[in-house]
């Protein structure tokens, strides 16, 4: 059932509030950029090895960094952020000379880098790494205790950057190929990583949990996870076949989680048929309990929204819909087709990750709910659009776009599967975007072409009027003698997007633009004209 708004009624206003961008430093080109000292060289491979002391909340270690040569260059940037120190670098048996500007580390090789080859370095480091202040959004390590006074301790660092707790090559457009994690942790508590646990490796007082993660993987997708965690797990058959989906929790916990993340075959089940199959069944999938709300780590999902439905136990949406599933079960795991499958490469097009996992939601709800469900819910999600800034961010700065690249690009999305009246095509796109762009980091550039090619509509207006400006369409019109005059204010040049309307029951598109148009209405003695509230636009009534 399609759900209509009377055109005489404004549904939805937000006034654009426009704040400027910070102004930014060396530092944040330094980390947002891809400079000379990164672009020569291509990750291949990681091997993170770590000592966690939740006690003196201290690490240290070592993370071999295995490249390919690309250009002829003798120095390479590494990143770690204070108050981490490195210890020392070393290629090849020798100690290499580094020189440091805030997080950034210049290291120089000895030998000259052949185009073709690989080669490796080895940065050792230690120290007490920023503890976060607000995971995930302000990460870093969380330190925390059980009910029984176990060390609880876990690491988010999407946006901070991975290198707030590890030397890497701190940039999302370069993944490496497949990586090494070993952590070791006091002898009664459990590490869990991402990937697969291949061994462990037990000490007079300690244990070391080795894990390998099989497919390429980005930085802020690397996870710790330190507990007196209890193991529960099932066996999931997908599209690829058997997958294996492992759930790791607090002992205290285990009833209720036994419970609640049932939600996450649901889930797997509803995202394989909007958006292809799992794209990590060599590393698996697994559900982790963390002392914060939760995280997309690539297969190691971390869950802190205390076993029940909703957001913390509310409905985002204001429609009861958003009680129906686990908001981080649901949310989180969505990105592991959008966000650790198609990564952007640059922060500044987060949209990639947050508005088309937002829209998983609604999917999850259509899946099991029906379309007018799911519809309710994304329309509801409107309230919480705050057009502050656009939601493309700043380019080469490490700076995101607005927040509202969750809410309102989901609506966005949902606007956009109107346009197509085609539900089945929809879905297709959607899983051949993740054919398309499996395993990659890509531009929004990118994105916006290949749904362009796809649904055979130019798109560039559409996604300059959503994702670059705060301005939200506004349908105006006139109702005089059975004629509807119409056109669109508040939008960008070539901004043309149709729209359905029902006039007493009958459905009609009008095909709005900057102008003036004028049509005869289908219906007459025309006493009700609605608009479909699936379209993202705002309606202006200047008949009165």
């Amino acid at each position: 059932m399609i759900r209509f708004l009377l055109l005489a009624v404004i549904l939805f206003i937000v006034l654009p509030v426009y704040s400027q961008a910070p102004l930014f430093t060396a530092q944040d080109t330094l980390r947002g950029s891809i400079t000379a000292e990164r672009a020569w060289w291509d990750l291949n491979y990681y091997d993170l090895n770590i000592e966690v002391n939740p006690d003196e909340k201290s690490i240290s270690g070592s993370n071999t960094i295995r490249y390919k040569v690309l250009s002829e260059s003798q120095v390479i940037q590494i990143d770690l952020q204070s108050p981490l120190v490195i210890t020392k670098i070393t290629q090849d048996g020798y100690d290499l000379i580094f020189n440091s500007i805030g997080n950034a580390h210049w290291v120089t090789l000895l030998k000259p880098q052949k185009i073709g080859e690989y080669n490796e370095l080895i940065v050792s480091y230690s120290g007490h790494p920023k503890e976060a202040d607000n995971a995930p959004w302000d990460g870093g390590f969380s330190w925390s205790t059980d009910s029984n006074g176990n060390p609880f301790v876990a690491t988010s660092c999407q946006g901070l950057g991975a290198s707030i707790w590890w030397p890497n090559k701190d940039h999302m457009y370069d993944e490496v190929d497949s990586m090494a994690i070993s952590v070791t942790v006091p002898k009664n508590l459990m590490n869990v990583s991402n990937g697969r646990l291949r061994e462990i490796e037990e000490g007079p007082n300690s244990i070391t949990y080795h894990w390998f993660v099989t497919n390429p993987i980005n930085n802020y997708g690397v996870n710790v996870n330190i507990a007196d965690y209890v193991y529960f797990g099932e066996t999931y058959e997908g599209e690829n076949g058997k997958l294996s989906m492992d759930y790791y929790v607090l002992r205290e916990n285990l009833v209720k989680a036994e419970k609640q993340f049932k939600q996450a075959g649901l889930m797997m089940e509803a995202f394989e048929y909007w958006f292809g199959p799992y794209p990590f069944y060599e590393d698996g999938y697994k559900l982790v309990e963390v002392p914060y709300l939760g995280m997309e780590h690539q297969s190691s999902v971390t869950y802190g929204n205390k076993f029940q439905n909703g957001y913390r136990g509310t409905d985002l949406s204001g429609s009861g819909w958003g009680l129906k599933f686990d908001f981080i079960i649901i949310h989180e795991s969505g990105h592991e087709w959008f966000a650790n499958n198609i990564t952007n490469i640059d922060i500044a097009d987060m949209w990639i990750h947050e508005s088309f996992t937002a829209y998983s939601e609604n999917l999850y709800l259509d899946y099991y709910f029906g379309t007018e469900a799911s519809a309710a819910y994304v329309i509801g999600t409107r309230k919480r659009i705050r057009n502050d800034r656009p939601i493309i961010g700043v380019y080469g700065v490490n700076y995101e776009g607005s927040p509202d690249m969750y809410y309102k690009g989901a609506n966005m999305l949902h606007t956009l599967r109107q346009l197509l009246e085609d539900d089945e095509k929809w879905r297709q796109i959607l899983r051949g975007l993740n054919k398309e762009f499996y395993h990659q980091t890509v531009t929004t550039q990118q994105i916006e072409n290949y749904l362009s090619e796809q649904t055979k509509i130019d798109l560039t207006a559409f996604f300059n009027q959503y994702l670059r400006t705060t301005k939200i369409p506004v349908l105006e019109f006139r109702l005089k003698d059975n004629k509807i005059r119409f056109r669109y204010t508040n939008i960008v040049k070539d901004f043309d997007m149709p729209v359905r309307i029902k006039v007493n029951d009958q459905e009609k598109w009008l095909f709005p633009e900057a102008e003036w148009k004028s049509e005869n209405l289908p219906a007459k003695g025309t006493t009700q004209v609605l608009v479909d509230e699936n379209f993202y636009i705002l309606v202006k009534n200047l008949s009165k």
